[in-house]
């Protein structure tokens, strides 16, 4: 069984890039900033983990997810290798989400990064409590392409 459940929070907006075809596919990637349970002296607090995401999820990554916004992922770990000009044999671990949760309210998000950079906050648009909102990726939306 390979299947890995991550809550962080995003350490810079996704980067999406389209494959070349006849279909494009839309391809996310961003880096999850995890917090370790139990830390030690001299030790990173957080764990940056690849996330990569395809096809509609990838789109809503990009449209939807934030700096600093928390979220969870449930996906598959991954493993690719490649050589680099030298030769040398590099090695990627990323993680493939097939799901993508908010792990906070749009709100608290918002009143969060108000307070980081001191500029009023906005009225939240809705009375929804905080916690995990699962993601619709059945949105329409219209792409230049």
């Amino acid at each position: 069984m390979n299947k890995v459940i991550l809550m962080g929070r995003l350490t810079k907006d996704p980067e999406v890039r389209y494959s070349q075809g006849a279909q494009p596919l839309a391809i996310a990637r961003y880096t999850l900033a995890v917090n370790r349970r139990f830390k030690r002296e001299g030790e990173p607090d957080a764990d940056f983990i690849n996330i990569v995401s395809f096809g509609k999820a990838g789109e809503f990554a990009e449209k939807f997810f934030k700096k600093g916004q928390q979220i969870s992922i449930v996906g598959r770990l991954q493993i690719r290798t490649y050589d680099d000009p030298d030769g040398n044999r590099k090695w990627i671990t990323e993680v493939i989400a097939e799901e993508q949760y908010f792990a906070e309210s749009k709100a608290s998000f918002e009143k969060r990064m108000a307070t980081e950079s001191s500029a009023p906050v906005p009225a939240p648009s809705s009375n929804k409590a905080d916690g995990f909102v699962p993601i619709d990726e059945s949105f329409e939306d219209d792409l230049p392409f």
